[in-house]
């Protein structure tokens, strides 16, 4: 008893004695003066938007953070090509209602810099002083200046000038490294410069070469482009082993991106063995450091239950993070806040193979050629509504961004007097660009005269202006006069600002039903921002029932339209240049991201056993296993292959009923034709179901109603189920039995044989009438008696000679 009472005293002692050093510690650090006092910490804070119920942020063509929902900085790009981080800028929700704002935690306090201890020098041994003077200038850190060996140093006391102290920061080794390290990001960031600017492959190819040469030096940033390129073959021999290897090497240093590819990879089981659980270890790791494509893959994983437990609430936390960054960025916000968005073009490998000249898959020099030969025909329209003033403006479909050209198609739209070339010059002098300078006065004469005209891009410009007070002050009146007149006419913007507007109660009275009513219509134009706010809405139960499921949809959406999408062209190039493997590898990474045709694509690419990367037996169960993911996304055809591979056994057991219940669920939930004609066909064999010679023939009706093309094989179907008809029916009667019973004598009478003997000869002298009238000779008609000469005319009349000559008579007249 003792005991146990001297342990718990000494347990309170600890507990007592760690709470006072918890209490001191705070009192230690203010001691320690912040030197951080250079400009990075002087930037101002961001302004607070007015927030929803329960903290969600809801944006109008502008985007923000929740303070507990701000995302790590990450690159967007990175599984395209590596495109670089955009960081996100500082956007401004207007809204007058403050008393929604909770109190704000206070910004955390900055850790202090710990002070180097000069070397050398005249002050060997003594710390630096932050900031000190030096030639009239105060340094907030340790500088270069006034050195031309470049060794960084620093003063230690205020005045330099005057008291002459000083040290150098580093040693000559460790200012060696740094300089190495500096020359080696210049060179970097020079050739990713080169990536990004040129459409020439020889030097994309020729920047990547550099790339590896810096990587080769240790550069971090250099060593994952190139394994990316390894693992891809973009203008690099794609080499998936020594991909991994770099990898490898890279997660040991940290790499978030380097693990989400090592997860990727056991994922797919690409240069090592399968390993979901490796898979799932690495995307943890990957998204714990911020990578945001391994947050969207482990949404989608939790989304569907792919190797973990399924989870809509786990899938939600991931997909809103990913959605937050994706609908943050410039670019993104910059294109949506009057187009909606750039629109990823989703090319299925199936229906290219099948329709090879279906629209969908139209080459994109193809399409610019079009567009250029209307403009110079002087088809202003076509440059204007889908031309090459949009191409050059948002960039997208196989057109890079070029304001300057983009301006020159819509100033000569505009002179024309198009009123859409007016409002989109308006934009472009609206938000300003390196060729188009910003300038509210200019385009708030451009969205005037549009919106005059009765253009909706131009009522909703001149909305923008008044409801943020670019070139004119803030008039919420008028601004949401201008948004009813574009929704109105159905301009995507209009309706998204009047939800904006409705949400927020700003200029009118707070209604989330209107917001829920014209959200709703801008995401059916396909508007990145109002889908995010649906999602945000469904998310938190505002205005509408909470919906997990539907929240986890509409942020996936949105997660879909981030940078990462431009992998879809890129692996439809590889495609058609015949590079199967590297299609396969990056339709298998867009794949995990969730993206429902990537994995139709990989299925078709391993259907077609068009790839050498995974051997013949693997082909089919991965096949399988796609076909399997992009049917639960709802894709019609996806759930028929499933129903196909169960029929015929491929990648799994012949198993009739489990093609039965494919083909039934794609004929009720997607009224497919070939579903039900299959159904009709397993009904007439008696194939995983009973057989049923009826449900045959109303699965192939219900196929011909549902598709035209179905018609021709359902005729056949039906010809071919009439005969089996026939012949069944005629086995059930026993034709033989039947006429063994029969007694002619009782039923015809006694004298059956002379009556049938009588009928059949009347029959055979009949037919031989018949056929003698028919060989006899026609009669001919009399010679008619020939017609008098007429008598010659004049010799100076030889045309009226041949004007009155009758025509000589056709048979029917002779």
């Amino acid at each position: 008893m003792k005991t146990t009472r001297t342990c718990q005293l000494l347990i309170v002692v600890i507990f007592l004695s760690m709470g006072t050093a918890a209490a001191d510690l705070p009192a230690e650090e203010n001691e320690v003066p912040d030197v951080k006092q250079n400009t990075e910490g002087e930037e101002e804070e961001e302004q607070v938007p007015p927030l929803g119920p329960l903290g969600e942020r809801v944006v109008a063509g502008q985007s923000v953070y929740s303070q507990e929902e701000t995302p790590a900085p990450e690159e967007a790009g990175q599984a395209q090509g590596e495109q670089g981080h955009e960081e996100p800028q500082e956007f401004v929700v207007v809204g007058e209602e403050k008393e929604d704002l909770p109190d704000q935690p206070p910004p955390p306090k900055p850790k202090p810099k710990e002070i180097p201890v000069v070397i050398g020098g005249t002050a060997a041994g003594e710390p630096c002083v932050f900031p000190f003077l030096f030639l009239g200038k105060e340094y907030a850190d340790c500088t270069t200046e006034g050195r031309r060996d470049g060794r960084l140093w620093c003063a230690t006391t205020y005045d330099y000038d005057r008291d002459k102290k000083w040290g150098f920061c580093e040693t000559e080794e460790q200012a060696e490294e740094r300089r190495q390290a500096e020359e080696m990001e210049e060179q970097y960031q020079s050739a990713v410069r080169m990536i990004n600017t040129t459409n020439r492959r020889s030097q994309k190819r020729e920047a990547y070469e550099r790339l590896l040469k810096i990587s080769g030096k240790g550069h971090t940033k250099a060593s994952e482009k190139v394994a990316y390129a390894m693992l891809f073959g973009d203008y690099m021999a794609q080499n998936v082993t020594k991909a991994k290897d770099l990898f490898e090497k890279l997660a040991l240093e940290g790499s978030p991106k380097a693990q989400m590819a090592l997860g990727f990879l056991y994922a797919a089981g690409l240069g090592v063995n399968s390993s979901q659980a490796k898979a799932l270890v690495y995307y943890t790791f990957g998204a714990l450091g911020g990578n945001l494509v391994a947050h969207m893959i482990l949404g989608y994983r939790y989304w569907g239950g792919v190797g973990v437990p399924q989870s809509c609430e786990s899938a939600l936390t991931h997909y809103r993070l990913v959605a937050n960054h994706v609908q943050s960025l410039s670019s993104v916000a910059n294109d949506v806040s009057l187009t909606g968005g750039s629109a990823v073009q989703r090319i299925r490998l199936l229906d290219e193979v099948e329709n090879p000249g279906s629209t969908s898959s139209m080459l994109e020099e193809d399409l610019i050629q079009y567009y250029q030969f209307l403009a110079e025909k002087g088809d202003i329209q076509a440059q204007v509504g889908v031309g090459l003033g949009q191409l050059h403006l948002n960039g997208g479909r196989g057109v890079e961004q070029n304001h300057q050209r983009a301006y020159e198609y819509f100033n000569q739209a505009a002179n024309a007097g198009n009123t859409h070339a007016m409002a989109f010059l308006g934009k472009m002098y609206s938000e300003g660009s390196e060729f188009v300078p910003q300038n509210n006065e200019t385009a708030l004469q451009y969205f005037k005269k549009a919106s005059e005209l009765g253009n909706p891009v131009g009522q909703s410009g001149l909305g923008m202006a008044y409801l943020y007070g670019r070139g004119v002050p803030v008039n919420y009146e008028l601004a949401l006069k201008y948004f009813q007149k574009a929704a109105e006419q159905g301009w995507v913007d209009g309706q998204l600002q009047l939800g904006f507007m409705y949400y927020n109660g700003i200029g009118v009275k707070r209604d989330y039903k209107q917001a829920l009513k014209y959200f709703n219509l801008a995401s059916q134009a396909g508007h990145i921002l109002a889908y995010y706010n649906l999602a945000q809405m469904h998310a938190t139960g505002t205005g509408v029932m909470r919906s997990c499921h539907t929240a986890v949809e509409l942020f996936k959406n949105v997660c879909e339209r981030g940078r990462w999408s431009e992998r879809l062209m890129t692996a439809y190039g590889s495609f058609k240049d015949g590079d199967m493997d590297a299609a396969l590898v990056q339709y298998l990474l867009l794949a995990e991201q969730g993206y429902e045709v990537a994995q139709s694509n990989v299925a078709f690419i391993l259907d077609q056993k068009g790839s050498r990367i995974f051997s013949e037996n693997e082909t089919y169960p991965r096949a399988l296993l796609h076909w399997t993911r992009a049917a639960a996304q709802g894709y019609t055809v996806a759930r028929i292959k499933l129903g196909d591979y169960h029929f015929y056994g491929y990648g799994t057991d012949v198993d009739y009923e489990t093609a039965v219940i494919h083909y039934r669920l794609a004929s009720e939930q997607q009224n497919s034709a070939q579903a039900m004609f299959n159904l009709g066909y397993m009904h007439e064999k008696g194939l995983g179901i009973k057989q049923d010679i009826h449900l045959a023939k109303r699965f192939y009706d219900m196929a011909a109603e549902a598709s035209p093309d179905a018609q021709v094989p359902v005729f056949l179907a039906l010809c071919k189920l009439g005969f089996i008809y026939a012949l069944q029916y005629l086995q059930d009667l026993n034709l033989k039995e039947a006429v063994s019973q029969v007694d002619l004598d009782q039923l015809l009478g006694p004298e059956w044989d002379l009556y049938l003997m009588t009928v059949i000869a009347l029959l055979l002298g009949t037919v031989i009438a018949y056929r003698q009238r028919q060989h006899q000779a026609p009669l001919r008609p009399p010679p008619v008696p020939p017609r008098p000469a007429a008598p010659a005319p004049p010799a100076d009349q030889p045309d009226q000679q041949q004007q009155q000559q009758p025509a000589p008579a056709m048979p029917e007249e002779q």
